[in-house]
């Protein structure tokens, strides 16, 4: 009997040892189930913030390229270029009306202005008013010298031979005998089509100072590209 009640008691534990022993090896199957959701669940909302940060970087980072650029575009227009339309046929055929046309500041920062050189500068009868307006002519009359035009042609320093001036598309009609003395840092400007041109001989304030001549004209880019001077 009591070899029965034993083994009865052992075949009553046997099953909820059995029992337990499941349950606890079930439970941490659970236990990682319930884990791995979570985990996953955090992939993918780390995932989401991860994308999320990147397009941030990318907004950012192609507004430091704009902002970039625009710095840089401002600072070769001001101080390494200039960039000017021809709105007038002064400088025909030269330079055609509504050409466009680039010059180098820095030749004038580290170099002189030259005797036929097409330049950029600031109008001076404008300028007297407190406007700044530019134009863009031919320097004739350098530092120190004297401009007498005669007969529609220009004699430099009381010369006798008129100055050789093959940019010209047609001689200049002949006007009054004209005389002009350039002072000391400034220079005498011109126009290529001197027929139709508003330069020196036309302006009130007739010289152009040194610090107001803003580049020289290199190219013109628009219709056409090509070498000017």
């Amino acid at each position: 009997m009591l070899d029965e009640l034993r083994a009865g008691k052992i075949g009553i534990n046997q099953p909820g040892q059995n029992s337990s022993e499941h349950d606890s090896e079930d439970t941490p199957e659970e236990n990682d189930n319930a884990s791995g959701t979570g985990n996953a669940t955090k992939s993918k909302k780390g995932k989401s913030r991860k994308e999320g940060f990147n397009l941030k970087d990318e907004v950012i980072s192609w507004i430091q390229v704009l902002v970039a650029a625009a710095i840089i575009a401002f600072c070769v227009n001001h101080f390494i270029i200039a960039n000017s339309e021809v709105p007038t046929s002064s400088m025909e055929t030269t330079i055609m009306a509504g050409d466009r046309v680039i010059g180098s500041r820095l030749s004038y920062k580290f170099g002189d202005p030259q005797r036929g050189d097409i330049a950029i500068f600031i109008y001076p009868d404008d300028e007297a008013k407190g406007i700044k307006t530019y134009y863009v002519k031919r320097i004739i009359g350098m530092p120190g010298d004297t401009i007498d035009i005669v007969d529609g042609k220009v004699y430099l320093n009381g010369s006798d031979t008129p100055l050789d001036e093959p940019y010209l598309h047609e001689p200049m009609e002949p006007e009054e005998p004209q005389h002009y003395e350039v002072p000391d840092g400034c220079y005498f400007m011109l126009g290529d089509n001197r027929n139709y041109s508003n330069d020196a001989r036309r302006w009130t304030h007739k010289y152009v100072k040194r610090d107001k001549l803003v580049a020289k004209v290199l190219f013109q880019y628009f219709p056409k590209i090509q070498k000017l001077n």
